[in-house]
């Protein structure tokens, strides 16, 4: 087992004073070279020194996707552009992504923070690590890829095969690690049943998941069918990536990076701090990120907070695994969507005002994707062009998503008129 780093065990209070330190030199980097950033405290009424202790960070503005969107590309960058060594993009709220920056030491830190995602699930030098993220959908597989070579463990990165070759690919190399999404893992045990193999034969032993949501029904499935224990973690791209929060042997919660983000729990309807233990949204400010910092960001995620030291021995404060969202925003297979760039690529298939609801279930292996779009008259007693149309919004779909989604067109008035009809994104997996 991996040894903790001393931030992981840190006195609260001795975490407390490093965590205001930092907050104060984030908020005068902010305030000093980014211009919204200007306007929304003087908006709020905030000086950067008025911030004298973590209680006043209350004060500050909130910040969302919506902020960062509205700074396509660099709006909302602290350091000149030469000072970025790595750039990645993440989907936004409408057509144009969220670019996040990384200098050189903001790439150090998140290795520190995905070596200890890795090494809170036991993971050593001593391991074979496959990366099976996609590394041009999900920009954590990146981070993932620092920190088990950090560890020293030998790292197989994600690559395009087909299911049987991953697990040819796993048992070939004696794989010991998987990280995965959800999705991946589940469909690797749904081919590993259709070839009526079964775990005996890989030495797979520890699956860290991330980059969308999954049940305690879907971890047992694939601890199972893989012969793993399976860990969440918990990431934003536009945060840092994985290594936010991770899950310990212990499964009471995953321990928060608090030395680099101050983490909150609010009201998602007025905005008021909540107290430890109460279920609302979460918020976070980053503390060491140079390039993309920012100020009470609202994730939209949904949880609880619990600072009480853990069995491990780690004492840092616990958020529970997200129960839902605010928002429609949703995760599948890894990516992020909303209901904007839907309604775009619905127009470019020729549905001028687009009505549509996705759903999203959990299938007995896979998630379900369902995609419901109203016709009007122009359609609707035309049979050629119905299956013309509804095979072009498929295709589109698959093409923009990545993901498959079965298309339903259905009469006008029958989205609308259901109890749900307001939500455009319907998550039922829960």
């Amino acid at each position: 087992m991996a040894e903790f780093s001393s931030a992981e065990t840190m006195d609260r209070g001795d975490l407390a004073q490093l965590q205001l330190e930092r907050l104060q030199a984030t908020v005068n980097r902010v305030y000093r070279n980014v211009p919204t950033y200007q306007r929304l405290f003087q908006s709020a009424g905030v000086l950067p020194e008025q911030i004298e202790t973590l209680d006043d960070v209350v004060r500050l503005p909130f910040t969302d996707r919506h902020t960062l969107a509205e700074n396509y590309p660099y709006g909302m960058f602290t350091v000149p552009l030469k000072d970025v060594v790595r750039l990645h993009t993440t989907g936004g709220p409408d057509d144009r992504p969220v670019v996040l920056g990384y200098t050189a030491n903001d790439l150090r830190h998140w290795t520190d923070l995905t070596t200890r995602v890795l090494a809170s699930a036991g993971v050593t030098h001593e391991d074979v690590v496959l990366i099976n993220f996609d590394y041009g959908r999900v920009t954590g597989a990146f981070g993932l890829q620092y920190g088990a070579e950090h560890l020293g463990a030998s790292v197989i990165p994600g690559t395009a095969l087909h299911l049987d070759r991953q697990l040819d690919l796993i048992r070939d190399y004696r794989v010991t690690v998987l990280l995965s999404t959800p999705s991946d893992a589940l469909r690797l045990v749904h081919r590993m049943r259709e070839l009526q193999r079964d775990h005996g034969d890989l030495v797979l032993g520890t699956a860290i998941l991330g980059s969308e949501p999954f049940t305690e029904d879907q971890r047992g499935r694939i601890e199972t069918g893989l012969g793993v224990k399976a860990f969440d973690s918990y990431g934003l791209a536009v945060v840092m990536g994985p290594g936010l929060a991770a899950e310990c042997g212990h499964g009471t919660g995953l321990h928060v990076s608090e030395d680099h983000v101050l983490a909150e729990i609010v009201d998602p309807h007025t905005g008021d701090r909540l107290p430890d233990g109460e279920t609302g949204e979460l918020v976070f400010t980053t503390l060491t990120k140079e390039a993309f910092p920012l100020i009470r960001y609202r994730t939209g995620d949904l949880t609880s907070l619990d600072r009480a030291p853990c069995a491990c021995g780690r004492t840092r404060a616990r958020m529970a695994r997200v129960s839902g969202r605010t928002d429609e925003q949703v995760a599948v297979g890894g990516l992020v969507l909303y209901p904007g760039p839907i309604e775009r690529h619905l127009r470019e298939a020729g549905i001028t005002q687009p009505i549509f609801q996705l759903r999203i279930t959990s299938g007995q292996e896979l998630d379900q994707l369902d995609l419901d779009v109203e016709i009007g008259d122009l359609f609707r007693d035309r049979m050629r062009d119905l299956a013309g149309l509804r095979e072009r919004v498929q295709t589109l779909f698959f093409e923009c998503f990545r993901v498959p989604a079965e298309v339903h067109l259905v009469e006008p008035g029958s989205i609308s008129g259901r109890e749900d009809g307001e939500r455009r994104i319907v998550d039922l997996r829960r």
